[in-house]
């Protein structure tokens, strides 16, 4: 029987889901009532799935989302604002096929961080390369990339990125060089690819938090003109949730 040979060039070819097809086949009398056409679909069907989850999983790897989240599973019913239908037409990733932008704004502990990893996690399964980076620590690998040469093949890297989330925005009033630094990611990716903003500062304080007025009026005008908003508000939702651990009171 050529069984055996045949599993191993499969595995050799990393035809991994057909090989797991192939076997679940020779383990199960039920085939054996289907005709080779069948048989052979849910080899290709198998090896296509397994392709497409082995893609989704590079793509959230390479994503790095602070949190595990899904727009599935997103908060309604916590009183801060958030438009269910607004989230719903957002979750087809129409915004991204065409190049428009997403701004999360609200209070400390409205959400915003979950909302954008759940939409960030969305687009890696309808297969668009996501990028999420929490600005103050950004900007101090952006400061070391200048350093070691890196710079500029980071940059590109970003202009290439579908869905870049820029988490934290203007906790800091932003330095010079890390104005144009901003700037260029910006301009490199104006109506080309989608940025979204999670940030507790309202749009219009954000020219004062770039500081200069000239990059600042450049920034706002490639990032909010053609942005969809969600504006959270309400108390933090970290007070309702509990411990996942019970506590020692004695320690």
């Amino acid at each position: 029987m050529l069984q055996h040979p045949t599993l191993d060039k499969l595995r050799d070819m990393r035809l991994f889901g057909m090989l797991a097809a192939i076997e679940d086949q020779m383990a199960s009398s039920e085939v054996l009532s289907l005709s080779f056409d069948e048989r052979f679909a849910l080899l290709v069907d198998r090896e296509k799935i397994d392709r497409e989850n082995r893609r989704l999983t590079s793509r959230l790897k390479k994503a790095k989302l602070r949190l595990s989240a899904c727009v599935e599973d997103i908060d309604y019913k916590h009183r801060r604002g958030l438009d269910r239908s607004l989230v719903l037409s957002l979750t087809s990733c129409q915004w991204i096929h065409s190049h428009d932008n997403l701004i999360i704004t609200g209070p400390t502990g409205t959400g915003k961080t979950y909302l954008a990893c759940a939409f960030g996690q969305k687009a890696c399964r309808e297969g668009f390369r996501t990028l999420y980076l929490r600005m103050p620590r950004f900007f101090q690998d952006l400061s070391v990339a200048k350093g070691d040469g890196r710079y500029p093949k980071l940059l590109t890297s970003l202009a290439k990125t579908d869905l870049l989330i820029l988490d934290d925005w203007g906790t800091d009033t932003l330095s010079h060089d890390q104005r144009h630094a901003l700037f260029e990611i910006i301009e490199d990716r104006y109506d080309r690819r989608s940025t979204l903003v999670a940030t507790q500062f309202p749009v219009d304080t954000w020219h004062d938090l770039i500081g200069d007025p000239t990059l600042a009026d450049a920034i706002l005008d490639r990032l909010v003109h053609n942005a969809h908003k969600i504006t959270l508000k309400g108390g933090s939702m970290r007070r309702n949730r509990t411990p996942s651990i019970a506590t020692d009171a004695s320690t």
